[in-house]
């Protein structure tokens, strides 16, 4: 039975905002309390998933959580009717009010870890909702995203829902931004690649310096476990410490893959080639496209700068690939040389589409941050309500 990727992005919310809550992510950093525009940031995600439609691929919304959190400001001892709420806690803790009205769900890469049927022992999709516990915005999501999951992949013939992982440091879970899928086509087996940042029972000299690392090997261990992934079918990969402090606070920001494709940065992982060659094996028959951007074509600064490997690659209807790249990259002469090269050379995609998302660029969100990746058979795209789809109607 054949199967197809869905594409499900998260909707930007009325609350969006530059917090600047999010230690290690430097676009966040660097323009905290700069003036934003929700219907700006809602009308380019918005364009962005009609390019996905356009090219033909499914694409699906998550909608945006209740901001500000308002549950969330009483469970912290704030009392009186919601509109008392938010004033006392703009006078009493402004910082935790910012948290709270965080648009931070429209990442819907960080929404859970998904593994299709193909892979699973049971034949079922499996989602397990992130427990992104490492920021109080993003931790405050995962309740509302399980429930959202349930309501979209009800039937339990086809899905399984797993709770999130506990909120400890030691098993910090941040979802799809750092676990790719590798395959030959979406109907077979794959090979997942799960990337993290530490061991969570491990005290080690090789941790990044100045910034937190975010996904533990013992979370990644463990969703492959709940998920019923066969071991020969899963490889683990340790972030580069020193990519970490140079803002790669997930691994969606300096590698991106879809089904035999990688591309990513020469100093993405600890052990490269190790990774590479464990891949190569795992993957058997398949032809893994290992694309390597060295430092002398570009920087990680500047690959973090742009979010060039936090581009959407997408399967067409015909089976070429396309990359969809925020504006950033066209703006960056080592980004879109790099790019050319992938268009002429290696002849790995097809074309090339540039998305303006400078709303959640300026956040640290690029075209990849804002999608969760669902692959689907015939049989269970059935059982998905087509109300969450994008139609015409939409726009």
């Amino acid at each position: 039975m054949t199967a197809q990727e869905v594409n499900f992005d998260g909707l930007v919310g009325p609350t969006h905002n530059y917090g600047g809550l999010a230690f290690g992510n430097l676009a966040s950093e660097q323009n905290v309390d700069v003036a934003s525009s929700p219907k700006a940031a809602a009308k380019q995600g918005l364009r962005k998933m009609r390019a996905v439609r356009d090219l033909g691929v499914l694409q699906a919304v998550l909608p945006p959580q209740e901001r500000p959190a308002v549950h969330v400001l009483r469970a912290l001892g704030f009392r009186g009717r919601d509109d008392e709420v938010l004033c006392k806690a703009r006078a009493q803790a402004p910082r935790l009010l910012v948290a709270c009205s965080s648009a931070s769900s429209m990442w819907a890469a960080n929404a859970a870890t998904v593994t299709p049927s193909a892979d699973a022992n049971d034949g079922r999709v499996h989602f397990t909702p992130a427990n992104l516990r490492t920021n109080l915005h993003r931790a405050i999501e995962t309740p509302q995203t399980a429930r959202t999951l349930r309501a979209i992949f009800s039937d339990p013939r086809h899905f399984t829902h797993h709770d999130p992982l506990l909120g400890a440091e030691e098993i910090g879970d941040e979802g799809a931004a750092n676990h790719t899928r590798l395959c030959g086509r979406h109907e077979e087996p794959g090979v997942h690649l799960f990337v993290f940042g530490s061991h969570g029972f491990e005290q080690d000299l090789s941790r990044p310096v100045f910034y937190p690392t975010r996904q533990t090997f013992e979370a990644s261990q463990a969703v492959s476990h709940l998920h019923q992934l066969r071991p020969s079918r899963v490889v683990f990969a340790r972030q580069h410490p020193s990519a970490i402090d140079s803002g790669v606070f997930h691994n969606d920001v300096i590698a991106v893959g879809n089904q035999n494709v990688l591309l990513l940065h020469e100093q993405a992982f600890v052990d490269q080639r190790a990774v590479e060659d464990e891949l190569r094996e795992k993957l058997g028959r398949t032809d893994l496209r290992w694309i390597e951007a060295t430092r002398a074509q570009i920087s990680v600064e500047e690959a973090v700068r742009s979010y060039l490997f936090n581009s959407q690659l997408l399967t067409l209807p015909t089976g070429k690939m396309a990359l969809l790249v925020p504006v950033e990259c066209s703006e960056s002469t080592e980004a879109w040389a790099f790019l050319q090269e992938l268009l002429e050379v290696e002849e790995v995609v097809d074309r090339i589409e540039v998305v303006d998302l400078r709303q959640s660029m300026k956040n640290g969100g690029g075209p990849a941050c804002l999608r969760l990746r669902v692959v689907l058979s015939e049989d269970e795209l059935g059982e998905v309500s087509d109300s969450v789809f994008l139609h015409d109607r939409v726009f």
